[in-house]
């Protein structure tokens, strides 16, 4: 197979943590219902691949997200206790409740930067979140597991527009303050261009927030998330959110297209000579294989090419 040349940039971090979320934000927006024993294989094939982590699904109540209503069989069927994390998302205490009911360790809360979408998503204000949030995380943590928390919104939002750096930091310092290990900010709609994400990495860091707790999440609605990925790596991130074959997108906002590829990121991680560990073939394989599940070609330009 096809690789880059390698040619190291030092100023750029030796090593990257690809967030696997494929299984979760990958495959939660598609209308199709997928079976549950294709479900298992793509997060086998993903964990046989060498990504490091991978967000398995999602407890929320089936009516909001039918694609995710076999989440506890799915669960039943994982390797919990192997090397790989398999987060699972917990919308609110019962999530969590079935969390540990289903024997994870590793969960994820999901909080918004703006009012509009705190409403539409979590039926809460902006600040009331926090309130639902906090017993959640202190019971997680209190169970020994380890807690990660998404921020929505945080480059635009569709009925609000632009949205100010310093109403995303308050917000992922509230949800780091409850005791979230890292914080993911996610482009929900794709509108981030390079020097916005420099700035919010760099409003963080003047509020005393290192990028060693910092994760992006970008969607490729305008084609910059790439671009917003390099511009990350740049100021020192070292863990990106990604999903297998560009699968993706927001059943809460219309305009939220595809995640990151996987691909796409390992092929330049790959070519700047940023170790990640995932082996790329394996991967191409996999998402030309869940294309084919999904009944239709992969968004992904490395899966195009290689595939």
């Amino acid at each position: 197979m096809t690789l880059p040349m390698v040619v190291r940039d030092d100023t750029l971090p030796a090593k990257v943590t690809i967030y696997e979320v494929g299984p979760r934000d990958g495959l939660q927006n598609e209308s199709a219902i997928v079976p549950l024993e294709a479900k298992a294989e793509f997060i086998t094939r993903l964990i046989t691949a060498g990504l490091p982590i991978v967000e398995a699904t999602s407890f929320v109540h089936p009516k909001w997200v039918p694609q995710l209503a076999d989440a506890a069989e799915l669960v039943a069927q994982l390797p919990l206790d192997g090397p790989t994390p398999l987060p699972v998302l917990v919308p609110n205490a019962r999530g969590l409740d079935r969390a540990l009911e289903a024997g994870c360790t590793h969960i994820a809360i999901f909080g918004s930067a703006t009012e509009t979408f705190a409403q539409k998503n979590l039926n809460s204000t902006l600040d009331d979140q926090f309130a639902m949030f906090e017993p959640v995380v202190a019971r997680a943590r209190a169970a020994g597991l380890d807690v990660r928390a998404y921020v929505s919104m945080c480059f635009g939002d569709p009925w609000e527009g632009a949205v100010p750096v310093e109403q995303v930091v308050a917000t992922g310092s509230r949800l780091l303050d409850l005791g979230a290990s890292q914080l993911s900010l996610g482009d929900t709609i794709g509108v981030g261009t390079a020097a916005h994400v420099g700035a919010l990495i760099d409003g963080f860091g003047a509020a005393g927030i290192g990028v060693d707790r910092l994760a992006m999440h970008f969607h490729d609605t305008y084609g910059q998330a790439l671009a917003n990925a390099y511009a990350a790596l740049r100021k020192g991130i070292t863990t990106f959110d990604a999903s297998a074959g560009g699968l993706g997108g927001c059943p809460y906002a219309e305009s939220a297209t595809g995640n990151l590829a996987t691909e796409d990121l390992v092929w330049m991680l790959t070519g700047l000579g940023i170790e990640h560990g995932v082996d790329l073939p394996a991967l191409v394989e996999t998402s030309v294989w869940m294309a084919g599940v999904l009944g239709r070609e992969s968004p992904s330009a490395v899966v195009r090419a290689l595939g």
